[in-house]
């Protein structure tokens, strides 16, 4: 019977982050027209595009290869189970063993791998600058990534997002300079990993900047479906992470009832409202840099991370 119910609860934690990512999109829209003076999409609006699209008829190249095909639905499998991961009411769940920030980082960059590859396949030029222009970001989101994984691993003794949720919300944490270098170092890293602006603007196909819709442009139908579903639930995955390991109040401990797990479902709700809120004023607020300021926009994320991860070697006296 208990396992019955944690697989329960660890179900109901999978579909509510793919029931949710498109709302959490659709709000960040709604709420950037509102604030330029427009009436803009209604919330359900990206429900809508990605039923339209799934009853459309797949429109392929003709020297798309089997690649072209497949990758959508990894992109996919690989960005759902990764954002599945992530604690969002609760901890402690069936699978909070391998919520471990590596694996997440290492499902996000196969995921990323695919879509290069898939942007390369019909050997389009737009295609291939997306794909260059992504592999250029990676380069030094993930390294970026990694020093902020390596921080929180050095203060929580651990990568498994339940214990760094669990360490943070104990007394131990303090003000600490490197929490504050890894948090901003993350928010740059989740911007630019979702081509949000000032990296890429989501709402444009302007051929001389794009990056993430360059890669997409040849799909089509379902394809562009699961393509469109699989970047929401990235968005969703970064605000997730940043909710659970530096915002983690609200979440249902171990063991704990329905009215805790209510408590942690209204409290992340609350979470994602406020995340897109400040996503959408930050959005109108800044302009989009030209692409090769990308690099300067990422490097320093990468120094903030090392610096962080530094800092609180040397404190500590080294590893031991």
């Amino acid at each position: 019977m208990g396992v019955i119910r944690d697989l329960s609860v660890q179900g109901l934690q999978m579909m509510l982050v793919l029931a949710l990512a498109p709302l959490l999109t659709g709000w960040v829209r709604r709420l950037k027209a509102r604030l330029l003076r427009r009436r803009g999409p209604p919330l359900l609006q990206p429900y809508r595009d990605l039923w339209r699209l799934m009853r459309k008829e797949v429109v392929l190249a003709h020297n798309a290869s089997w690649l072209f095909r497949v990758a959508p639905y990894l992109i996919f499998a690989a960005t759902w189970v990764a954002a599945a991961l992530i604690p969002t009411f609760a901890t402690g769940l069936l699978f909070s063993w391998s919520a471990d920030l590596i694996a997440i980082t290492a499902l996000l960059g196969s995921a990323r791998f695919f879509l290069a590859l898939a942007g390369m396949d019909v050997g389009t030029s737009f295609g291939g600058i997306g794909s260059s222009r992504e592999v250029m970001i990676a380069s030094l989101a993930e390294p970026a990534m990694i020093m902020i994984v390596f921080s929180l691993a050095l203060l929580a003794h651990s990568t498994q997002l339940s214990t760094v949720a669990g360490f943070m919300l104990s007394s131990n944490v303090g003000l600490r300079v490197t929490l504050a270098m890894a948090l901003v170092a993350l928010l740059m890293v989740a911007v630019a990993e979702n081509g949000r602006i000032p990296i890429d603007n989501p709402a444009t196909h302007l051929e001389l900047t794009m990056v993430h819709e360059a890669m997409v442009l040849e799909y089509s139908g379902r394809h562009l479906a699961v393509l469109e579903l699989a970047s929401f639930l990235k968005l969703l995955l970064y605000i997730s992470l940043i909710a659970c390991v530096f915002v983690p109040w609200g979440l249902a401990p171990v063991g704990s009832g329905l009215a805790a797990a209510g408590i942690g479902l209204v409290a992340y709700l609350g979470k994602l409202v406020v995340a897109g809120a400040m996503l959408a004023i930050f959005e109108t607020s800044m302009a989009k840099m030209r692409v090769f300021r990308a690099p300067q926009y990422l490097g320093a994320a990468l120094m903030l991370g090392l610096l962080g991860a530094l800092l609180l070697f040397v404190s500590r006296g080294g590893l031991r």
